[in-house]
């Protein structure tokens, strides 16, 4: 079996024999497949903004064949695949219903909560503040 080295600035295979090894003052040991990768590491470019280096391909998903499709929280896989089949008037109407059953909810929701606050008995002590309380002055 082949070691085939990664070139540390753009992600491609160096083949034995091939590419340079320079070692940094610290003890970092960097490998470059050509000299323009080998340059471009001494001038501190960032793999991630040059656009041919395996880096920047992985980060803005270029280049991927295969698509994994999973299920979103509260819908599996075939429940969204039916729904992308659908015609379009049909998944308008549906969306419909469901945010009127949503504003609707949300209303009585809100209707529940509005009632009114419960008269105080005639009987009862004014409120008194903790400062009141402890002998100070009351506003």
């Amino acid at each position: 079996m082949v070691k085939l080295e990664i070139d540390t600035f753009s992600g491609y295979k160096i083949y034995p024999s091939k590419g340079k090894l320079f070692v940094r003052g610290d003890g970092k040991i960097f490998r470059f497949s050509t000299s323009k990768t080998e340059s471009l590491t001494h001038q501190r470019k960032n793999p991630r903004k040059i656009a041919w280096t395996v880096v920047y391909r992985r980060m803005h998903k270029k280049g991927i064949t295969e698509e994994h499709q999973r299920g979103i929280v509260g819908a599996d896989l075939a429940t969204i695949i039916a729904r992308r089949n659908q015609a379009p008037a049909a998944r308008s109407a549906a969306r419909e219903a469901a945010i009127k059953k949503a504003k609707d909810a949300k209303k009585d929701k809100e209707a529940k909560k509005a009632k009114p606050a419960a008269p105080r008995p005639a009987g009862h002590a004014p409120k008194v503040s903790k400062q009141q309380m402890k002998g100070g002055k009351g506003r």
